[in-house]
């Protein structure tokens, strides 16, 4: 057992089947892929390893089911350095799965099977609380039931840690779960999603942080891909611009920065400097392919 984690990932772990092709297909079209690739990855596991390849030290409460996907995927979190204390086999649900397509330009499509991702529940929250207790940073996502997220949320909350909500996939919140969260980190399209504004610059995307800072939330970060992320808290606000890649593949780029602001938060970076070591983190990911396979490690950020 991995002691003395400070960052606490409760989330998903899916296996990813990947396509490559020239354009998305249409309603109805078949199309031939150029190849495909069997990956590591789900949001929880993308951010947790992400973490822990950033200088992390970190925890992973998970789901995954008592088959071939399951047991590769523990495997693959030790070998990564993760606390695997919590991360629990199912014998009666399968591992979650996505099926991801990429683009030509790197664009992705993505549709995901939860499987036991959908059984990671309170009880098993209580049996391993010793982590949320243990954590400094927790993050979360919503790949897995918005009971348990909410759940995590409050304990951890009112054990006076610091809740980071990455909204994705977008699902409605409410009130009781922006009240427990300190940070948020949604995309353009989950902020349209959550607050119905469109992110067309930063007047719009303050408009935007406002909507979650009314609702409780300390700090707002939206995530504006090659734009780099939007940034509000009591002290600041502004957009952290981001270093000019060519993206290959985004699959992995919202978790990357995710895994990089916990790690950031964790080493006691202020909010500037998290957003913009994650900002860094997330631009490297989206030249490589594949979702944990894309993921740096903290000497390719030269930091």
């Amino acid at each position: 057992m991995n002691q003395g984690h400070k960052i606490l990932v409760v989330g998903s772990a899916n296996t990813d089947m990947v396509i490559r092709v020239e354009k998305f297909p249409a309603p109805g079209e078949t199309l031939s892929g150029h190849n495909f690739l069997l990956n590591a990855g789900g949001k929880g596991a993308n951010q947790a390893v992400a973490a822990a390849r950033l200088g992390g030290k970190v925890a992973m409460m998970a789901r995954l089911g008592n088959d071939l996907f399951g047991k590769q995927t523990i495997e693959n979190f030790k070998k990564e350095g993760l606390n695997v204390e919590g991360v629990v086999l199912d014998n009666k649900l399968p591992s979650g799965v996505a099926q991801i397509v990429v683009d030509k330009s790197g664009e992705n499509t993505i549709v995901v099977a939860g499987g036991s991702n959908l059984a990671l529940n309170t009880r098993q929250v209580n049996k391993y609380y010793s982590l949320v207790q243990e954590a400094e940073v927790i993050l979360l996502q919503l790949e897995v039931p918005m009971e348990t997220v909410l759940y995590v949320a409050q304990k951890a909350t009112g054990l006076g840690k610091k809740v980071i909500l990455n909204p994705a996939p977008a699902n409605k919140l409410s009130d009781k779960l922006y009240a427990s969260i300190y940070a948020i980190t949604p995309n353009e399209t989950e902020t349209k999603f959550l607050t119905g504004i469109n992110i067309t610059g930063e007047k719009s995307a303050q408009h935007a942080a406002d909507f979650f800072h009314d609702k409780g939330v300390k700090v707002v970060i939206i995530t504006l891909g090659a734009a780099g992320a939007f940034l509000s808290t009591p002290d600041y606000s502004g957009t952290i611009a981001t270093s000019e890649v060519e993206a290959v593949d985004t699959t992995a780029a919202g978790d990357t920065f995710n895994g990089a602001l916990a790690t950031a938060l964790s080493n006691k970076m202020d909010w500037e400097e998290a957003v913009a070591f994650a900002n860094k983190a997330a631009s490297l990911s989206v030249t490589k392919h594949g979702a944990q396979a894309s993921v740096p490690f903290l000497k390719d950020l030269n930091v």
